[in-house]
């Protein structure tokens, strides 16, 4: 079957929706944290997910007996606890009181004697074997293998009304239904139901469906309702706060990267899609990757990117390609993305088990920081990828994208370490020890990915740069005006169109967001020719807020940005601690020397850190927090 997939599913928000409430000026301090933090996804979520492995076509026994497989292998106890319903279990959508009824014959427990068919044994059973379990749901009035089926396998049933059993019309209906009557804890939210059932479209004009305008255009962000898919979501979210009022769900936006949701996910989910659909082919994986890698300033604990699920167990990624296996388990894992299982685990063999269940990957994607691993080095063949750790050590990844051997040095500046003292590295694939002084040197083999757990003597003696701490880092406003799509994104072959059409072209926006270590458009930290190794680069007309964890004291270097292609805006820099305003520069424009601006932080919760433009040339002026450090 050719079915264009959804996402994972996952839990549920509150009434405010985290987005900012800023609509005067939304530069102006508001000693609050802003990012999502409601919901249980203060880690990154670890489950299984029924799509990958079976499309529409689950049922009860392939469900529960993944649920039983994670049990007998240990990987429940190492904290994969979501179990996770996708596209397939509805039949359809009862007209008389607008009721969701589930497909019983494949949902044997949902029988009732009395009433309707309920999801309250199944999600019992899940419960009482430890597990938390999840729905699907569409924000449209229909679903995504409606849209994109070959076939009809587990399709809704009925007449034209009751196959429309997507969220639209019904979200507070359809909320209470999934968390309060059959006790779900997380719900994924596609939305294909607001974006492929136009006018125009061929499943419309037979009729088999009714036509719904497109609030989204995954191909072009101008063409997107932004406005409108964010008031949906708003709508989901005050039905989860009214009907989960403990909290305790997690809810997941599957929009796939469009409507410029890589901005804005952060403030509305738990977890959001950064790009489409994942497949089971390296080039597929490496434009999911890509699409996530480099906003790390956007995940934080309680929101994380996702670019989809796990495809460990089919294609580039079975049991015959164990080094791409491993691959794509450690990006995922140096990322923060959830760690949702989409294989048949009654099938898997051992050594992908073995994968799934490496405990020391585990860790770094479950550390308490919560920090998304940064990019030190970036090339088109290798990458070396760098997490800071909880307890101060590092994680670290050498990823090597292409089809030939690389060899690598790995530098104590890599990890922000002192060159003059020694790094010791533990490889968490092979537990092997070494250290190494300065630099030592790989041989990585294509499509292998090394990682090591470092500890060594910071470069920061007392404290940490915040470009090393990006979850206690959120744009609240990143100064993008004009969304553009990121050309550092791969291109690959989409699995479901193969190479008809003109292949894909940019798409995801996220160009111009704030960066760790960079510019917002991907170049070295520069004011009036000097480079720094560490800062955040990001436009003018930005508002950063961030977590102080104990720390007395907040230095930077400020300045606008050599590579700003207006050489006479001005932009001022400005420091608050939880409201009150700290420090401030002089207006600055490019060429000038880079400021200090300094304060003590000391008993401050939340820091904010404003550049504001002068005027309003409305040009996009990138600007550099040089060297920006909470020192104790």
């Amino acid at each position: 079957m050719t079915l264009r997939r959804a996402l994972l599913p996952l839990a549920v928000l509150c009434a405010g929706t985290g987005l900012s409430a800023q609509t005067i000026d939304p530069l102006a301090p508001t000693g609050a944290w802003s990012a999502y933090q409601v919901g249980s996804a203060q880690l990154p979520p670890m489950g299984w997910n029924s799509w990958n492995a079976f499309f529409t076509e689950i049922d009860e026994e392939k469900l529960l007996g993944s649920a039983q497989r994670i049990l007998d292998t240990g990987l429940a106890k190492k904290g994969y606890r979501f179990i996770n319903i996708d596209d397939g279990w509805w039949l359809k959508r009862r007209t008389g009181d607008g009721k969701l009824i589930i497909r019983a014959d494949k949902f044997p427990s949902a029988r009732m004697k009395r009433g309707d068919p309920s999801f309250r044994p199944l999600t019992d059973k899940l419960h009482a074997m430890g597990f938390k379990a999840g729905i699907y749901s569409d924000l449209g009035r229909n679903s995504c293998s409606q849209a994109y089926s070959d076939g009809p396998a587990q399709l809704p049933e009925g007449t034209m009304a009751e196959r429309e059993v997507g969220l639209y019309g019904h979200s507070d209906q359809d909320i209470r239904l999934f968390f309060a009557d059959w006790g779900f804890d997380a719900i994924k939210v596609d939305g294909c139901g607001i974006r492929a059932f136009t006018a125009d479209a061929e499943r419309v004009r037979s009729g088999q469906y009714r036509a719904l305008s497109p609030l989204i255009d995954q191909h072009s962000v101008t063409r997107s309702n932004i406005p409108a898919v964010k008031a949906l979501f708003a709508d989901i979210n005050r039905s989860l706060a009214r009907y989960n009022p403990d909290g305790d769900y997690m809810l997941s936006l599957c929009i796939w990267g469009s409507a410029n949701v890589r901005s804005w996910g952060k403030d509305v989910g738990s977890i959001s899609r950064t790009s489409d659909d994942i497949s089971p082919d390296w080039g597929r994986m490496l434009t999911n990757y890509d699409s996530a890698v480099r906003r790390a300033f956007y995940a934080h604990p309680g929101s994380w990117n996702d670019p989809d699920m796990l495809f460990i167990g089919k294609g580039d990624f079975d049991a015959n390609h164990l080094t791409e296996a491993r691959s794509h388990f450690a990006l995922w894992a140096m990322m923060n993305a959830p760690l949702l299982i989409g294989a048949d685990l009654r099938t898997t063999p051992q050594p992908l088990l073995d994968i799934f269940g490496n405990a020391a990957l585990i860790a770094v994607n479950q550390d308490p920081a919560g920090n998304q691993a940064t990019l030190a080095f970036d090339s088109d063949g290798l990458q070396i990828l760098v997490k800071t750790l909880a307890n101060g050590d590092k994680a670290v990844a050498l990823f090597n994208r292409g089809l030939a051997p690389v060899d690598a040095v790995l530098t104590a500046d890599h990890l922000k370490f002192r060159a003059d003292r020694a790094v010791a590295l533990s490889n968490l694939w092979t537990g092997a020890k070494s250290d190494f002084t300065k630099e030592t040197k790989f041989h990585i083999a294509p499509r292998e990915t090394v990682v090591f757990r470092a500890s060594g003597t910071r470069m920061l003696a007392d404290g940490l740069y915040l470009s090393e701490q990006p979850g206690a880092v959120n744009p609240a406003a990143d100064g993008v005006v004009q969304p553009e799509p990121d050309p550092t994104i791969y291109r690959s072959i989409p699995g479901w169109r193969g190479t008809r059409g003109i292949g894909e072209r940019p798409m995801y926006a996220g160009w111009g967001g704030a960066m760790a270590d960079a510019t917002p458009y991907n170049q070295a930290l520069t004011v009036a020719g000097r480079t720094y190794a560490a800062g955040i680069g990001i436009l003018a007309n930005s508002r950063l807020e961030v977590r102080n964890a104990g720390f007395a004291r907040f230095s930077a270097q400020v300045g606008v940005d050599d590579s700003s292609l207006d050489g006479e805006q001005t932009v001022r820099f400005y420091l608050y601690g939880d409201g009150k305003p700290l420090a401030s520069s002089a207006p600055l424009r490019r060429g000038a020397a880079a400021q200090p601006l300094e304060a003590d932080v000391k008993g401050i919760a939340v820091l904010e850190l404003v550049a504001r433009a002068d005027g309003a040339r409305g040009n996009a002026v990138p600007v550099t927090w040089g060297d920006a450090a909470l020192r104790r």
